[in-house]
């Protein structure tokens, strides 16, 4: 890299990483101003999937879209915005922080106005997109201001505190006023995003990052891979995200867009592995020590996903619960993101970083199995405790688990593009992922419980007998004709024996995933044992 606008800095003030700012000593006044900002930035940037994800049956109501249509409205976001950094990161670095932030907050904004203006699925998509291109560039913003507001002993704890504020933005969308969806249909969500979006702008307009070296770094080659890479990750992103609506084995088009990602995956990688000076360094992604961080957070996302729909929100929405009523499971949600960011920005220490990934696995694991012995009684106040430690794990998680390869990138600069988006992959992809796991499970064992409770449905049993007339009881004083009251008592106790499937592939769902920490855990457990002994024989 040679450097065209070089500065000269004081040891201390140095930027970290080509691209980041410098970091001068603040008065207290404006390291407040910095974290203040830092963090609103950081919850924007979740904002905008957020919403989507919270709201989408409402907004499949309001587009007059099929469930396998809206499900491309956040696969559309998550396609655009995994690959991003592969260019992000080098447009910080050759052109500055400062243009960076300028332009793609004034981008932001635009296309959170652009979505006042969508009447249909084709143009929400077209805007979904775009804000996953923006939104990556959001989240590394929030980061650097928050990173401000610390001193460089502490400053790893601004990036705990940045990485957690971003996941605050799920539970924060899912307990807003549902008079912001009513308002104008949909646009009142858009005009509350738009919003936060400008005053970002505001924000950061008045309080500039401090500037950072720049460097020439663009080679023509970058752009080709940008484009393999990125078509590969939006095939498979788009696989991920609609092979359990569509269903996998169903749906031809799955299996030519999956075969079409390994392609252009393989092209990009051949790619980057022949060059003298590669955007993504292959070898180093092969590294035992990035391949246990890509499976790490990976494993964690997967977890994490047992709060998502496929998880204890599935389990309520199968029982008929809408969002109001989960109001105060989601409570606990934003109550334990935010005991976890805390923690964690209080207690990282670079000494200990495998300690608070460890009691993450643990709380995990143990939500999931507090939430594995489900009924059809269960209710969201009975889950609060659970997700709760779901939520505080998962907040906990996130800054050890970068910061723990994040020392040899400082050391070899060259990988931060590589480090960036694998982290990246792993976050979104994990996520991905694992919903469409933990779906596909669900599915399949709903349907192995709804075989098994309906082989022991007969009409010859008292019991059965009894909920059959109980059923049709219901409907005699608006049915005349006896065989119609009778199958309308069939379909009730139909309707119930899904039910109580459901509810059974649900806590397999949470076993699973319990099942999944445990493994994750024993195994570090495992590795740190070795790494002891090693030592110890030494």
């Amino acid at each position: 890299m040679i450097p065209y606008a070089p500065h000269e800095w004081r040891p201390e003030e140095r930027p970290a990483m080509p691209g980041s700012p410098s970091t001068p000593a603040h008065p207290p006044h404006l390291r407040l101003a910095y974290g203040i900002v830092g963090c609103l930035i950081a919850v924007t940037a979740g904002m905008s999937n957020a919403l989507v994800t919270a709201y989408q049956p409402y907004l499949q109501g309001a587009l007059g879209a099929y469930t396998t249509e809206i499900a491309w409205l956040p696969a559309a976001y998550v396609m655009t915005n995994v690959s991003m950094n592969l260019l992000l990161v080098k447009f910080r670095q050759e052109f500055g922080l400062r243009l960076f932030t300028e332009i793609f907050l004034v981008l932001y904004a635009l296309v959170a106005f652009g979505h006042l203006f969508v009447n249909d699925l084709s143009s929400a998509l077209a805007v979904r997109a775009a804000h996953g291109m923006t939104g990556a560039a959001l989240s590394s913003l929030g980061m650097y201001y928050t990173m401000q507001a610390f001193p460089g002993a502490h400053r790893i704890r601004g990036l705990a505190l940045a990485l957690g504020m971003s996941s605050l933005a799920l539970p924060l969308a899912r307990i807003l006023p549902f008079e912001l969806l009513s308002f104008a249909e949909w646009r009142g969500l858009y005009l509350f995003e738009m919003g936060l979006s400008l005053i970002c702008l505001g924000c950061v307009l008045l309080l500039k990052l401090p500037p950072g070296d720049q460097y020439k770094v663009y080679e023509k080659l970058d752009f080709l891979t940008f484009v393999l890479f990125a078509s590969g990750m939006a095939l498979l992103c788009g696989v991920l995200s609609l092979g359990r609506t569509l269903w996998w084995f169903e749906t031809p088009w799955l299996g030519w867009a999956l075969a079409g990602a390994i392609v252009l995956l393989t092209a990009a990688l051949i790619i980057e592995h022949l060059r003298r000076n590669p955007l993504i360094n292959v070898g180093w992604w092969g590294s035992s020590n990035m391949i246990r961080l890509a499976m790490l957070v990976v494993m964690v996302r997967f977890g994490l996903s047992e709060q998502s729909t496929t998880g204890a929100v599935g389990l309520m929405q199968a029982m008929g619960l809408s969002l109001e009523q989960m109001h105060p499971m989601f409570m606990a949600m934003l109550l334990g993101t935010l005991a976890g960011v805390v923690t964690s920005a209080l207690t990282l220490q670079r000494e200990h970083l495998s300690a608070p990934i460890i009691i993450a696995l643990t709380m995990i694991m143990v939500g999931a199995l507090m939430d594995a012995h489900a009924s059809n009684l269960t209710r969201p106040y009975e889950m609060e405790t659970s997700q709760f430690l779901l939520a505080f794990g998962g907040a906990l998680f996130l800054a050890p688990a970068m910061l723990q390869e994040l020392g040899a990138v400082r050391t070899e600069p060259r990988n931060l593009v590589s480090f960036s988006v694998l982290f990246s992959i792993s976050q979104n992809m994990g996520g991905l992922f694992g919903s469409a796991l933990l779906g596909t499970f669900q599915t399949w064992r709903e349907k192995f419980h709804s075989s098994h409770i309906v082989e022991h449905l007969s009409a010859l049993e008292p019991q059965v007998a009894a909920r059959l007339q109980q059923g049709a009881a219901a409907y005699k004083r608006v049915i005349t004709d006896p065989a119609l009251d009778n199958a309308q008592g069939a379909n009730a106790l139909a309707a119930a024996a899904t039910r109580e499937a459901n509810v059974l592939a649900y806590n397999d769902v949470f076993m699973l995933v319990a099942a999944i920490a445990a493994a994750t855990l024993a195994f570090l457990l495992a590795q740190a044992l070795h790494k002891r002994l090693t030592q110890t024989s030494q």
